[in-house]
């Protein structure tokens, strides 16, 4: 898997950063009381830094106020970009890190706000600065301050545990979670005091524990990544095609759990609806359900140097037949629905919008998708900065562009005007890269302002023999045609019910982000072939009626 982030990827920031946690540390100690030798960072816990105090620079900037997420948060935002990326690393923002502890304590069954001692044992694989591990523990300290403080910390090994493969990250980690302790420190005498413990470890979160946990909190390190012909084959099961580091450890996550476990992550939403995440949905799906999914609205932000979308995703062994969504706005958590527990391989269909709701649990109920009803969806094979030379204003092969029908209706646009036709090499360029054939184009990717994320276009005979009898499809639009000699519905009536609000809000609840695979639109849901066959022959508006009438209520199998 990823190697560790060594002490010689620190960037200077990141050196100074590790150079003001002693100071950090003694105001902490000093706060609750203590003094002497507990002062010291390097006696009071029980964890060897893992490079040398000495070498680090002097800082003179003043830590004491800061709280321990905020020194995890400034290690990890101190590292250098490259590193950063090539470890996947990004630290959890805190308020996330509280929400996703409050999702996880409603999945263990605590719905007061009072505070409950840790019912077993909390992991985290990946726990870098340990700001997931920090909510966790003061719940527990808070619900214990009436026992005594000596047998409490010699507990918390037994219930905290971190493991990242970052060495410097562990001690970073431990030090904020071992500052959360110094208040029961201070409460034992001198003579009885013991370092105190390191809850985290460096080592390979992926690796099969000797002990089981009751949860698994996690924000994974993200990424594709080159498994071992090992690794492949203990991942068999969750994989298809390359492999994302995050789908993996969520994968392992739920191996790592009890019988009556909980496993809660902070992951990229893409394992809801992408085709490599597949197996991974049909494996969760099976051996522990979707409890709550919370979506994250800010796009941007989230994460240091990420644009993505984000989700805490919540799952539980017990059963569960109804899933709860909220969305999170500026800190604030907005109830969206409670749909059906989704289940299998296919994209889960989960509202990000309170008027959503009734659609996508009646989409979900719907007997067919678009595949199933007889049509395939490709993406255009032209991948046009591979073909530059290839590409020119007016000899060749008309090439069809994404911004082509934006509008919905077919047109040239300008700005492609110089990469407006193809020369074709061979025969086999002729075979692979031109479509002859009437199909439905759809935008692959469309803009955050577009008001649609469903735009297509019927490119029908008359347009072909207009524009030469074939075209080049860029890679930016996906293709729809027919798999099968009788689909059941015609073409014309397939772009009529992708141009209606209704099947744009279905596919918004498919996919949160601005795309849409090939493979997420083949799973887009339709009603059973009597309904369809009904609807070739109304008009637009009847059959804007009737799609929403059947896609709010549910359409009978």
């Amino acid at each position: 898997m990823s190697s560790a982030a060594a002490a010689g990827d620190m960037s200077p920031t990141a050196s100074a950063v590790l150079a003001a946690i002693p100071a950090w540390w003694a105001a902490r100690a000093e706060t609750v009381g203590l003094s002497g030798k507990w002062r010291d960072v390097t006696f009071a816990i029980d964890a060897e830094p893992p490079f040398s105090m000495s070498a680090l620079p002097a800082l003179e900037e003043e830590w004491g106020p800061l709280s321990g997420e905020e020194v995890g948060q400034a290690y990890v935002n101190a590292l250098a970009p490259d590193v950063r990326s090539r470890h996947g690393r990004h630290y959890t923002p805190i308020d996330l890190a509280g929400h996703l502890w409050e999702q996880t304590r409603r999945a263990l069954g605590v719905t007061s706000a009072v505070a409950r001692p840790l019912p077993g044992l909390v992991r985290d694989p990946a726990c870098g600065g340990a700001a997931l591990l920090l909510p966790a523990l003061r719940e527990h300290l808070r619900a214990t301050t009436n026992l005594n403080p000596r047998m409490v910390l010699a507990g918390l090994p037994a219930l905290i545990e971190g493991i990242d493969n970052d060495p410097i990250a562990v001690w970073v980690a431990n030090t904020v979670l071992a500052a959360e302790m110094l208040p029961l420190l201070a409460q034992i005498p001198d003579d009885h005091r013991r370092p105190l413990p390191a809850l985290c470890r460096p080592g390979d979160g992926l690796a099969v524990p000797q002990t089981p946990a009751q949860v698994v909190l996690m924000n994974p390190p993200y990424g594709r990544v080159k498994l071992s012909d090992a690794e492949r084959e203990r991942f068999a099961d969750v994989i298809y095609g390359h492999a994302n580091l995050y789908g993996i450890f969520m994968a392992a996550g739920e191996d790592q759990l009890t019988d009556s476990g909980v496993l809660a992550t902070l992951v990229p939403t893409s394992f809801l609806a992408g085709r490599y995440f597949s197996p991974l949905r049909e494996r969760l799906s099976t051996s522990i359900r979707l409890q709550e999914v919370a979506f994250v609205e800010k796009r941007s932000g989230v994460f240091t140097t990420v644009l993505q979308e984000t989700c805490l995703a919540v799952f539980t062994r017990k059963t569960v037949r109804r899933t709860s969504i909220t969305g999170l706005r500026d800190g604030e958590s907005v109830n969206i629905a409670k749909v059906p527990t989704p289940r299998g391989s296919l994209p889960w269909l989960l509202p990000r919008r309170t008027d959503l709701a009734a659609i996508a649990a009646a989409a979900s109920q719907m007997p067919m998708n678009l595949a199933s009803a007889g049509w395939k969806v490709s993406t255009g094979p032209l991948v046009w900065n591979r073909r530059v030379k290839d590409l020119n204003p007016s000899h060749g092969t008309p090439v069809i562009w994404s911004a082509d029908f934006d509008g919905g209706v077919l047109h040239t646009d300008a700005r492609r005007g110089p990469m407006r036709h193809m020369t074709l090499r061979d025969d086999r360029d002729r075979k692979t890269m031109t479509l002859s054939d009437p199909a439905i184009l759809v935008q692959r990717t469309s803009s955050p302002e577009q008001q649609r994320r469903l735009t297509t276009v019927h490119l029908r005979s008359e347009d072909l023999e207009g524009l030469g009898g074939s075209v080049v499809v860029e890679n930016h639009v996906n293709v729809i045609r027919p798999s099968a000699e009788t689909p059941k519905l015609s073409m014309e009536l397939l772009n009529r019910l992708l141009s209606t609000k209704t099947l744009d809000a279905v596919a918004r609840c498919i996919s949160g982000s601005v795309a849409l695979s090939a493979f997420e639109l083949s799973a887009l849901p339709l009603p059973n072939q009597d309904t369809l066959a009904a609807w070739e022959e109304l008009d637009d508006d009847a059959l804007s009626s009737a799609v929403t009438m059947a896609y709010r209520a549910g359409d009978p199998a």
